[in-house]
C-alpha cells in the first residue's frame, strides 16, 4: 500500500499538464504574431511596389 502515499506520479502529471499549457500559449502567441508580421510585410511590399 506504499503506492497510495507515493506522489511522484502525480508530480510528473502536473509537470506534463503545465508543460502542455505553456506549449499551447507559445503556439497561440507565435500564430498571432506571425499573422501581424505578415500584414506588416505585405504593407511594406506594397509601399515598394508603389514607389516604382
Amino acid at each position: 500500500m506504499d503506492f497510495l502515499q507515493d506522489e511522484d506520479g502525480a508530480t510528473a502529471i502536473e509537470y506534463a499538464i503545465l508543460g502542455s499549457l505553456i506549449a499551447v500559449v507559445i503556439v497561440v502567441a507565435v500564430t498571432s504574431i506571425g499573422s501581424t508580421l505578415n500584414g506588416i510585410f505585405v504593407n511594406v511590399g506594397k509601399g515598394f511596389d508603389a514607389s516604382k
